[in-house]
């Protein structure tokens, strides 16, 4: 382990309030993803105790006597969820807290109300076992299969910290339809953000804030749909990091998962061709054969990402410069992959206004700051009826 040695802490399950069920208890095989299917309850009903269960892949089955309240993260589109059922400052551990707390931020400028501190948590994007038990936490809201998938765990340290501290539960190898470590393959289904964001919210009895949120998320789609152009006016486009512009790694947009459901419903013409796959890095020649309409840079709406500093070095670069979205001023800042459902709400109106300005609206030229602050009748969705269910009047 990173931060541990070998010793296995062993005893009772410390945390009455949580038990697993189902699947994954010791010593028995995960449901297959037959077992899910066809499935549509997300949790199912109180027993007399008062304990119900919800089931996802890959842990199958997970029964509860309360819902959790502090919460371990790895990945950002867990910790997204958990801030927009109203419950962001009760996560205890996340992926490069510091920076995704600063970009987090850019958006909540824009929810009257909200707040949300994820500074200083701890780090877990390998996260030592021992380090688990100290935080004690009610829920360990992470995929179990990209835990195991890390060198430093296998399937018997999963197991212990899942009977011996609290459950697992998340889904991260939707994020573009990868394959798990290969004793997970069988169990594993893949699921949409909302989708995910459904059973995350059964486990915390949020349902009702669900539904609220998934209402203005279907009103949006809506919005997006009746409007968009026929193919043939559709711009191409290419998402990229930009951090090296000599080095570009790149997304497709035929890429399934939920990294780029922000971009997919607004059906832009992918620029790349076949033999590029998402993850691949490409050099500026590279990118001129491509040739986009529109360039999305990830991450770009970050404090520390310089757009100005991006857009200025593609315009004086010998090949930069001959890009069409360069030449058009149509290189535009992105949030996170990895985006919990208010982000996704965010990205959605930031990327139809980028590429549709004609029919949504312009997008004001970002160069830093939280996200622009845009006129009420140019929004594509109520910041404050959004502000009003995370904080739970609605």
């Amino acid at each position: 382990m990173s931060d541990t040695d070998d010793t296995t802490t062993e005893g009772p399950t410390r945390r009455d309030a949580l038990k697993y069920g189902g699947a994954l208890a010791a010593g028995t095989a995960l449901a297959g993803c037959s077992d899910l299917a066809g499935q549509t309850e997300d949790s199912e009903p109180e027993s007399g105790d008062g304990s119900y269960s919800v089931t996802m892949a890959p842990m199958g089955e997970v029964s509860f006597d309360s819902p959790p309240e502090s919460i371990f993260t790895r990945l950002t589109h867990h910790a997204g969820m958990a801030f927009a059922l109203g419950r962001g400052n009760d996560v205890n551990a996340m992926h490069a807290p510091d920076y995704y707390d600063q970009l987090w931020n850019q958006f909540t400028e824009r929810l009257p109300g909200v707040t949300l501190d994820w500074s200083g948590l701890y780090s877990s994007w390998d996260p030592g076992k021992e380090k688990l038990y100290s935080l004690d936490s009610d829920i360990h809201l992470a995929d179990p299969a990209s835990v195991n998938a890390l060198d430093s765990w296998n399937t018997t340290d999963v197991e212990e910290i899942r009977d011996t501290v609290s459950p697992w539960f998340g889904n991260t190898f939707s994020d573009r339809h990868g394959e798990p470590p290969a004793e997970w393959a069988d169990r594993y289904e893949y699921y949409t953000l909302w989708e995910l964001f459904e059973k995350v919210a059964a486990v915390f009895r949020e349902e009702s804030r669900y539904d609220a949120l998934e209402t203005i998320h279907a009103d949006l789609l809506a919005t997006i749909e009746a409007d968009l152009p026929p193919e043939e006016e559709r711009p191409t486009a290419v998402i990229a990091g930009m951090s090296d512009i000599e080095s570009m790694y790149v997304y497709t947009l035929d890429t399934p998962g939920f990294l780029i459901e922000h971009v997919r419903p607004l059906d832009p013409i992918g620029a790349l061709g076949d033999d590029i796959s998402s993850g691949d890095t490409i050099d500026m020649e590279g990118m001129l054969e491509a040739d986009p309409d529109v360039l999305f840079s990830l991450g770009g709406m970050h404090p520390q990402t310089d757009m100005p500093g991006i857009r200025s070095a593609l315009r004086n670069h010998a090949v930069g410069q001959e890009l069409a979205a360069v030449q058009n001023d149509r290189v535009y800042a992105q949030g996170a992959r990895y985006q919990g459902p208010i982000l996704n709400l965010f990205q959605l109106e930031m990327t139809a206004k980028q590429l549709y300005p004609e029919i949504f609206g312009e997008w004001p030229t970002y160069t830093d700051g939280p996200y622009p602050e845009l006129p009420e009748d140019e929004q594509l969705f109520n910041r404050q009826a959004v502000a009003d269910i995370i904080a739970g009047n609605h």
